[in-house]
């Protein structure tokens, strides 16, 4: 951790070094210099550009000038002297107050006015500690059947979380996608992960955006997720439909959108979410 501080130019003394919550998959620690306070993430083993692809989602997102996330200062991947892989970043510490969210709904919406001209992104990325193939797509619905629905069909039926009656229903889903999802819409830049532990509140109160898993595509993916496991205030929907209303036809892609996330953890926690994919299929299948 030291030589990461001393790569970036902090070669003041280290007051203290503290142990913090960093999710649950990686080590996390506060260490605070004489000159500055850092946030690093420690992973032994962790796969290839994985804190990398962190800190490009988290520039990207910076690059938007919509929202804050923290600063990325130093980066490595782990390897085969089992040094482990880091990632240091701006130590953030704040409490919201009455505007976070109503913040965080708007510069979110603003964020997902940014848009290119496909859908996906060139490289491969994580959500937790499962890949994420990725790609450029001119067909949002191709997309989101290929690599993100498939991808985790594939794995399950792997792992044996995806079998039989549900594989056999999760198939004739894909082959009826073109359904419920159109081939174009928006290519907004998503922050592919949004639940509630991934948004925190700074030194004045306003909203940042952490631990993202950036790509180009329906901003609706972004929003359904963010209903699955609650964290979010009807200050931070109103804001967000203020700035960028979502459509009405949203309530009907929104299971098939919370979908792709069921799957992820079904796969990475077992059969507890298998009932609520099964839900989800009652619906569309």
């Amino acid at each position: 951790m030291i030589s990461s501080l001393e790569r970036i130019g902090d070669k003041t003394p280290v007051r203290q070094i503290k142990p913090v919550s960093g999710g649950a998959i990686n080590e996390a620690f506060m260490i605070e210099t004489e000159a500055c306070r850092y946030f690093i993430k420690l992973k032994t083993g962790a796969p290839r550009h994985f804190f990398k692809r962190e800190a490009e989602g988290l520039n990207l997102i910076k690059s938007t000038h919509t929202i804050r996330v923290p600063e990325v200062f130093d980066y490595c991947d782990a390897d085969d002297k089992e040094n482990d892989g880091i990632l240091v970043l701006q130590w953030i510490e704040g409490k919201a107050d009455n505007h976070t969210e109503l913040m965080l709904g708007q510069q979110l919406a603003r964020m997902h006015q940014h848009e290119a001209e496909f859908y996906g992104i060139k490289t491969q990325t994580y959500i937790g500690e499962l890949k994420q193939y990725n790609g450029l797509f001119s067909s949002w619905s191709n997309y989101y059947r290929e690599q993100r629905l498939f991808q985790q069909i594939e794995l399950g039926k792997q792992r044996g979380t995806i079998k039989n009656h549900r594989y056999k229903r999760l198939i004739a889903l894909l082959d009826h996608l073109d359904r419920y999802l159109s081939d174009h819409v928006p290519a907004s830049l998503l922050h592919g992960d949004l639940w509630g532990g991934n948004w925190m509140a700074g030194p004045e109160g306003e909203p940042y955006l952490i631990d993202p898993s950036v790509f180009y595509g329906d901003r609706e993916m972004d929003m359904a997720f963010t209903e699955v496991f609650g964290g979010f205030s009807s200050e931070f929907y109103n804001a967000y439909q203020d700035v960028y209303p979502l459509p009405e036809e949203y309530k009907d892609r929104k299971p098939l959108y919370q979908l792709y996330y069921l799957l992820v953890h079904l796969n990475l926690f077992g059969e507890s979410y298998g009932s609520s994919v099964d839900r989800i299929l009652d619906y569309y299948v």
